[in-house]
């Protein structure tokens, strides 16, 4: 682990006391590890940005019965076959199935992926979760 180093900081009372309530909220122990997430999320925002390696998932909801749809949505993973690192397909119901894609590669590659994905008539939801290779973040 790395050396810690002690740092201070000057905040108006109101805005401390917002970030009070969101350290409580979210669970964590302490304003530091609350601090830390917050700096590592923006991090991976700007290896994105930057359009860096990093990793994702995009999660699909979609009808099954869409005519085509299973077929343009598989054609889509091989043809980033070399990105695609693995994939979950859960049936919710008789019609509807979900879709964990993880993908790693440049960055505006997977956004485009994802968005090529969203656009498919009978997908009903897809978003993506940007994350990192954590090469940046240790």
């Amino acid at each position: 682990m790395a050396e810690l180093e002690r740092v201070s900081m000057s905040l108006e009372k109101p805005l401390l006391q917002r970030l009070e309530r969101l350290v409580r909220a979210s669970g964590y122990t302490n304003r530091s590890e609350f601090i830390r997430d917050l700096i590592r999320g923006k991090l991976v925002e700007e290896e994105w940005e930057r359009d860096e390696e990093a990793v994702g998932t995009i999660t699909l909801l979609y009808d099954h019965h869409q005519r085509g749809l299973s077929d343009r949505l598989t054609h889509l993973q091989h043809d980033h076959h070399s990105n695609i690192l693995a994939t979950t397909h859960v049936h919710l119901t008789h019609d509807l199935c979900a879709e964990m894609i993880m993908v790693r590669g440049q960055g505006k590659m997977v956004r485009a992926l994802a968005d090529s994905m969203r656009r498919e008539k009978g997908v009903l939801h897809a978003s993506l979760s940007m994350s990192s290779t954590g090469k940046s973040l240790a």
